[in-house]
């Protein structure tokens, strides 16, 4: 009875409202599901192995990896505040598009699924994990999106969120920036929440997208001085580095 209300349901949306999917702007078949059609979603391409165990990044062979670390051989002389760090597959077309329909046209509802790739593409970083925690976003872009789209992910994973970190000052975008910038423009952004304490904790970073990795690391060092045991890293998608 719910597969037949649910199909005449669709029938009804895709005559009346003719919704369009959020990510490649054809008509939805099955508007009831969500704002992303059910081809879209099939069409990300998840990561598969060999990956760094590192960055996360995808490599050519095993034979790339330094067989004792599991790291490629760029993480394997990096001194970084993340120990770890998995993303669901390359920031590219539809998972790019999906990102986008989150995370600048307010279609919310996407964090559940990618929320849902995420638990099964980084079961290996939530493992162990007591608190994911995500991204934070000054204050003022906040306001103007209404919500922060790494927080909407954040809250579908097994694990515990916690908003332990704050933005302590608006930067511009990191997208608007050369690589070589990026780092210089989250330094000293991020600080601790006066009353959170991650001591001892094992923590996963949340966010949607990984390119240089600089405003992740900008938040581990931070957990990592305030006393956190480890910190993880997960995004939905990420910036792939060239293949090793």
């Amino acid at each position: 009875m719910l597969t037949v209300s649910r199909k005449f349901s669709d029938a009804l949306l895709s005559v009346v409202l003719a919704p369009l999917c959020a990510a490649c702007e054809e008509p939805l078949d099955e508007p009831t599901r969500g704002p992303v059609c059910r081809h879209c979603w099939q069409n990300v391409r998840p990561f598969t192995p060999p990956l760094c165990d590192a960055c996360g990044d995808p490599l050519r062979s095993w034979r790339v990896m330094i067989a004792e670390s599991g790291m490629c051989p760029r993480c394997s002389h990096a001194h970084n505040y993340i120990s770890r760090s998995r993303a669901i597959g390359e920031y590219d077309g539809s998972l790019r598009a999906i990102v986008h329909a989150l995370k600048y046209d307010g279609r919310r509802s996407v964090a559940r699924e990618l929320g849902t790739l995420l638990s099964r593409h980084g079961e290996t970083i939530l493992a162990g994990a007591n608190l994911v925690v995500p991204v934070p976003l000054h204050r003022s872009r906040r306001r103007v999106r209404g919500f922060n789209q790494a927080a909407e992910i954040a809250r579908h994973l097994p694990v515990t969120s916690g908003n332990v970190l704050k933005r302590v000052r608006a930067t511009v975008s990191q997208t608007d920036l050369p690589a070589a910038e990026r780092h210089a423009n989250v330094k000293n952004v991020f600080a601790k929440r006066r009353r959170a304490d991650v001591k001892g904790l094992v923590i996963v970073l949340v966010d949607d997208v990984s390119t240089t990795g600089a405003t992740l690391e900008s938040c581990a060092r931070v957990l990592r001085d305030a006393g956190a045991r480890e910190v993880r890293a997960l995004t939905a998608a990420r910036v792939v580095s060239r293949p090793l």
